[in-house]
């Protein structure tokens, strides 16, 4: 086959890149460059080093060349694909977009999608991705762009309001964890050993909030295993990974309580992870204070763990680089790479992705961003239309879809009446007052003024206001 290029935006990740670099050395008939761009273009360097020893790996099996680009516009150059990986803004802008909500009595378990985290990170977000979008329809209009950054939807919608003949698409990997607890529930229930390729979901929502409306092994009903499973595991929970009670000790874990009693209500299955589930719902069902969390089984993700966490892989990073740590190559279970391939001819792939509703989601208004399976082939990506939702789930699913596109647009506009509307729409919100919920946002506007400034001219007279 042909080399191809892979215009890496946020080349410098400390977490993803390698996870992406090393599925790439192990997936075989693979062979080209990837381009690393970051503004920390010291982190990029690094990658670089790791991919050169990934390369020196004997169980190498596609060799990449990495190369450092200090222009995006010299990244993009001759793309085949385009990877957006990005932190808009830094870990202090983070720590007001979940932090000063506390003030307010208003928890948040993740704060980078929904909530009001979700919408000052939005915020940021929108305008980088508008450059983005202008970028590649300038330098690289016929790659396919793969986007990981959240907030998902609003990412993905960004760069086809700017280019609507893009060809990109959003990776999520929460239904994969769904699919691995369905596949635990076969385990337990019928003694059965399946991985999550082995079954066959119906994916359908929007990113962070879809749902499984049927779920299959075989011939085997997997979502009517559920209530069996739930009556013995559902007060302790469960956790599909490791070890069954990783939420304990683990703040990235839970134990899929707030899934099964979302599965109790309605008869079909969140997808998501407990921490994004409980921010799209009304605050008092899973996040009215600490306590509440504990009990559900899952945790509050604090921005000083994340800064922590971050120290440690920037550590890790240069001793992979330098080369005082080995670097060990395990597949890591997501599929970009499988996805990449199927494009490119290799192979056929069903997978779930987020991408403007073309009529794949029958009951959410057309153009909105959603997340169902899509049919992955020769240059094309197919959406399949999903099964309907119930109407309850439908309402949920409509008032986080419909707020997503006010928010968009608000943004787009740099309309503060909007977006603060938008703001106060937030399930998490609804326990604010106007003033309250005036205070707060004016307030988180100011703590990540920095990120937003240079792109909202009025912001100023707002806050005077």
């Amino acid at each position: 086959m042909k080399n191809f290029k892979i215009a890496y935006i946020g080349g410098g990740s400390k977490q993803w890149a390698r996870t992406f670099m090393t599925d790439l050395a192990l997936s075989e008939g693979l062979s080209g460059e990837i381009g690393l761009y970051d503004i920390d273009i010291e982190a990029a360097k690094r990658n670089q080093q790791i991919g050169q020893r990934i390369n020196q790996n004997p169980k190498t099996l596609s060799q990449i060349n990495y190369k450092v680009y200090e222009k995006i516009e010299d990244c993009l150059k001759d793309a085949t694909f385009v990877v957006i990986s990005i932190l808009p803004g830094t870990f202090e802008e983070m720590r007001s977009d979940v932090h000063a909500p506390e003030e307010y009595g208003i928890y948040q378990s993740v704060g980078d999608t929904a909530g009001p985290g979700g919408v000052l990170r939005a915020m940021r977000t929108v305008p980088i991705y508008e450059v983005f979008a202008r970028k590649i329809k300038e330098i690289c209009p016929k790659a396919w762009v793969i986007n990981f950054t959240n907030p998902m939807s609003i990412c993905v919608k960004t760069l086809y309001d700017v280019f609507p003949e893009i060809k990109a698409f959003g990776c999520c990997h929460e239904v994969f964890h769904a699919q691995a607890f369905l596949c635990l529930v076969l385990g337990q229930e019928l003694g059965i050993k399946a991985t999550r390729k082995d079954i066959y979901t119906d994916a359908s929502g929007v990113n962070h909030f879809t749902w499984i409306t049927e779920a299959k092994y075989k011939d085997i009903d997997l979502l009517k295993l559920l209530p069996s499973f739930m009556e013995k595991y559902y007060e302790d929970g469960y956790y599909e990974y490791f070890d069954r009670f990783q939420f304990e000790t683990d703040c990235f874990a839970y134990g899929n309580k707030v899934k099964m009693n979302m599965f109790k209500r309605y008869g079909i299955l969140a997808a998501a992870g407990d921490r994004h589930l409980a921010e799209f719902v009304n605050p008092h069902w899973y996040l009215t204070d600490p306590q509440t969390v504990k009990d559900w089984k899952f945790n509050l993700t604090t921005v000083d763990f994340r800064v922590h966490q971050m120290e440690e892989r920037i550590n890790e990073s240069k001793e992979l680089a330098s080369g005082k740590k080995e670097i060990n190559l395990v597949a890591s279970g997501e599929e970009a790479t499988d996805l990449m391939k199927a494009i490119l001819g290799h192979k056929v792939i069903i997978s779930n992705v987020n991408l403007p509703n073309q009529g794949q989601c029958p009951q959410l208004p057309l153009g909105s961003i959603v997340e169902t399976n899509c049919i992955f082939e020769n240059d094309q990506v197919k959406p399949i239309v999903s099964k309907p939702l119930s109407l309850p789930v439908l309402h949920m699913v409509e008032r986080a879809s419909n707020n997503i596109d006010a928010l968009y647009e608000g943004i787009k506009k740099r309309d503060f009446s909007l977006i603060f509307a938008c703001f106060m729409n937030q399930a998490l919100c609804s326990t604010l007052s106007i003033e309250d919920g005036e205070q707060l946002f004016k307030r988180m506007i100011q703590n990540t003024r920095n990120y937003l400034e240079e792109y909202y001219p009025n912001l100023d007279d707002y806050l005077h206001q």
